[in-house]
């Protein structure tokens, strides 16, 4: 059996539902368990890298070479509050200053904030369902980087994720995650059933 057909090493966490996730995100994600930064504790942490590339008859006729990354935090905690969330938005700005290359080739970064709890308060819920912060960097030109926020109580099998949160939907393992699909195949869909 070669190497690429291997499925990635997936730390083991003590969390039933970490552990799922992490199996989850694996496939895509370059996963490690136990990640601190800048003095907050993560139990899970995920990395996600895209490289994209336009060529003509050989690699070396190339252009429009995109970069994208994402970056996955995720921690259980006892109770969350609106400025639980609001301190987490602050860390992907800092990180997002001390983490991206800004350049032509940046595309895209993503700082994706899961927290899992017992339950999740209305305020946290009205506050993380219209959340959205998107950052150009140099208008634009060197791409732009988005923080994201997902709240997940398992046990009760409840879910609220910011707009943009794609990565939202691996931490629903009971159906409840429905992403708006938007569009015209997300319209067609919606008329047709």
């Amino acid at each position: 059996m070669s190497d690429v057909d291997e499925r990635p090493a997936v730390p083991t966490w003590d969390d039933d539902y970490l552990q799922r996730v992490g199996e989850r995100v694996a496939h895509a994600y370059d996963v490690e368990r136990e990640r601190a930064v800048r003095g907050d504790r993560f139990d899970l942490y995920g990395y996600l890298s895209v490289e994209s590339q336009k060529q003509f008859l050989h690699q070396s006729l190339n252009w429009a070479n995109y970069e994208t990354a994402e970056h996955l935090f995720v921690r259980r905690t006892d109770g969350v509050s609106r400025a639980d969330c609001d301190a987490l938005v602050e860390l992907g700005h800092d990180l997002a200053d001390e983490w991206i290359d800004a350049d032509e080739q940046h595309r895209g970064t993503e700082f994706t904030f899961v927290l899992v709890v017992p339950s999740i308060p209305e305020s946290v819920r009205e506050h993380v369902a219209g959340f959205r912060d998107r950052t150009l960097l140099k208008f634009g030109y060197y791409g732009d980087y988005e923080v994201n926020l997902v709240v997940v109580a398992p046990e009760r099998e409840r879910l609220v994720a910011s707009r943009e949160a794609d990565s939202a939907a691996a931490f629903d393992f009971w159906g409840a995650y429905d992403a708006e699909e938007e569009g015209l195949l997300g319209r067609l869909r919606g008329w047709l059933g």
